[in-house]
């Protein structure tokens, strides 16, 4: 069994519409269109699970680049889905001021003596 990850499709494809789409290629497991979890519109972009590799190597084959709905597909092998790290965002650690070259915080000109 492989899974192959499908792209670019239009927001209005069904799971039907994929199904009936990789069907003539072979026995199709399972078929699932990734919706936005707020509004539960498509993303535009699923997974199909084919029954066995020649079949699926047969669909990305004949759908890879193929224009359904005005859309070229993107068909290829799924990958793994990889962790993606809990906590904020962006660059990670703690946050701070800006850092010059010299090794100073951003300051103009040399470091001030704190006022005692």
């Amino acid at each position: 069994m492989k899974k192959l990850y499908v792209g670019n499709f239009s927001f209005a494809t069904t799971e039907a519409d994929l199904r009936d789409l990789f069907s003539p290629f072979g026995a199709v497991e399972s078929v699932s269109v990734v919706t936005d979890r707020d509004t539960g519109r498509s993303r535009g972009f699923g997974f199909v699970e084919m029954a066995n590799d020649n079949e699926a190597e047969a669909a990305i084959t004949g759908l890879s680049g193929r224009e359904v709905g005005g859309r070229a597909l993107t068909v290829n092998e799924a990958r793994p889905k990889t962790e993606r790290g809990g906590g904020g965002g962006g660059r990670g650690g703690f946050g701070g001021g800006r850092r010059d070259d010299r090794g100073g915080h951003g300051g103009r000109g040399q470091r001030r003596e704190p006022r005692w």
